[in-house]
C-alpha cells in the first residue's frame, strides 16, 4: 500500500556532503511527520532529524549545524543534507513518516528500507 523509497546513499570522504531522498508512494491523503533515522553496527537505531507537515524540525544533538531535512510535501518526498561528515556518521539510514491512506481514518508509521551511508578516507 506504502512504500517509502531512499536513495543518496554512499561512499563519502570525511568533510564531505551528501543528500539523502525518500519519496513516499501509495494511496496517500496526507503525511504528518517526516524523518530521518539511523544505525550503525552494534548499536540502537536513533533519531537524526524530523520535520513535521508545517516544516518545524528537531536534529539530534551529533547532527545539528551539519545536517539539514526538509521536506517538498507536493512530491512526497524529504531530504537530509549532509555536510561536514565525519567517519561516527556512518550507518545505514531509515526514513520514518507517519502517513493517513486513503478511505482510512487512523494514521500509520511506516519505515524505509534503508541506504547505506559510509563516511571514509
Amino acid at each position: 500500500q506504502v512504500q517509502l523509497v531512499e536513495s543518496g546513499g554512499g561512499l563519502v570522504q570525511p568533510g564531505g556532503s551528501l543528500r539523502l531522498s525518500c519519496a513516499a508512494s501509495g494511496s496517500i491523503i496526507s503525511i504528518n511527520a517526516m524523518a530521518w533515522y539511523r544505525q550503525a553496527p552494534g548499536k540502537e537505531r536513533e533519531l537524526v532529524a524530523r520535520i513535521n507537515d508545517g516544516g518545524s524540525t528537531n536534529y539530534a544533538d551529533s547532527v545539528k549545524g551539519r545536517f539539514t531535512i526538509s521536506r517538498d510535501n507536493a512530491k512526497k518526498t524529504v531530504y537530509l543534507e549532509m555536510n561536514s561528515t565525519k567517519p561516527e556518521d556512518t550507518a545505514v539510514y531509515y526514513c520514518n513518516a507517519d502517513i493517513r491512506l486513503r478511505f482510512q481514518i487512523r494514521w500509520s508509521n511506516y519505515w524505509g528500507q534503508g541506504t547505506q551511508v559510509t563516511v571514509s578516507s
